[in-house]
């Protein structure tokens, strides 16, 4: 039933991330080791939601609207969101205006503070695109309205059933990790983006091709491929990756994930060397001269 063998490993990924949930809540006391897993899988969720979205894991529909509905429930938002904001506008204009999630909106800067106000900022502004998709699928598609809106219900159902059961508990076993993977997929967006060049058909996006980090977010790290074939199963980037690696400029082809967010983040406000400049910045630079 399910479009490619590989996503067995999403499956284990998703069935690890509920019995976590389960084992914690059941549980007498809190366990951090165990608490720091179930924050990673949180953020795998994210992954997921935005893999499945674009390449639905199942053959079946009805397969495919029960994934919908589980990975809704540990991602915090209705996954349907990913449409409007996601592959029909980021993917469409990436990082370019419109963008709903360009990274330069009010700032060509890339340091800590920009990082640190980027999700909140994306967020915000991808709110409106999500409503009015919504409130369009009446018009149009009435039986996507009500895929979308099980979603939603589900969620309200999930997070209220929480709260009243063990407000304690549902705030730490349920909205943290919620805010956890909608917060970091937007971080994920913003170093993918920040300081590449928009315009340019190879360097648009930040790769961060480390094989430890590929494997543990299912090759979230090749985004210039992502770009150019979004239908690209995601098991199937490493290999194009490697096919198209040599047109990008090495700068954005980064081994090391953390190594880039200290540098960058860290030690660039007092090392010159480690701060990052603006591709659109050069371009248009370029462009007046």
């Amino acid at each position: 039933m399910l479009r490619f063998r590989a996503d067995l490993k999403t499956l284990v990924w998703m069935g690890a991330t509920t019995a976590l949930l389960l084992v914690q809540w059941r549980g007498d006391g809190h366990n951090w080791a165990l608490y720091g897993v179930y924050l990673y899988l949180s953020i795998s969720v994210a992954v997921t939601a935005h893999n499945h979205n674009h390449v639905r894991m199942w053959k079946s529909k009805a397969l495919n609207h029960l994934t919908d509905l589980w990975i809704t429930l540990f991602y915090g938002f209705p996954i349907f969101g990913w449409i409007p904001t996601h592959n029909a506008n980021h993917h469409k204009h990436n990082n370019r205006d419109p963008d709903h999630t360009k990274t330069w909106r009010f700032w060509e800067a890339n340091n800590l503070f920009t990082l640190a106000i980027y999700p909140a900022v994306s967020a915000y502004y991808q709110q409106r695109a999500i409503a009015r998709y919504f409130g369009e699928l009446w018009s149009r598609n009435r039986g996507r309205f009500y895929a979308a809106l099980s979603q939603v219900v589900v969620l309200v159902f999930w997070v209220v059933g929480a709260l009243l059961l063990d407000w304690r508990k549902a705030l730490v076993y349920v909205l943290i990790p919620q805010q956890v993977s909608l917060t970091t997929v937007l971080i994920f967006n913003y170093l993918q983006h920040v300081h590449a060049n928009e315009e340019d058909d190879w360097n648009h996006s930040r790769n961060f091709t480390g094989p430890v980090l590929n494997f543990l977010l299912f090759n979230n790290g090749f985004h210039t491929v992502h770009h150019q074939t979004p239908g690209l199963h995601w098991s199937q980037t490493t290999a194009e990756h490697g096919r198209i690696q040599h047109n990008i400029r090495p700068s954005l082809n980064v081994s090391s994930a953390p190594w880039y967010m200290v540098r960058t983040f860290v030690l660039a406000p007092f090392v010159r060397g480690y701060r990052t400049r603006g591709m659109r910045v050069e371009r248009e630079e370029a462009m007046k001269s």
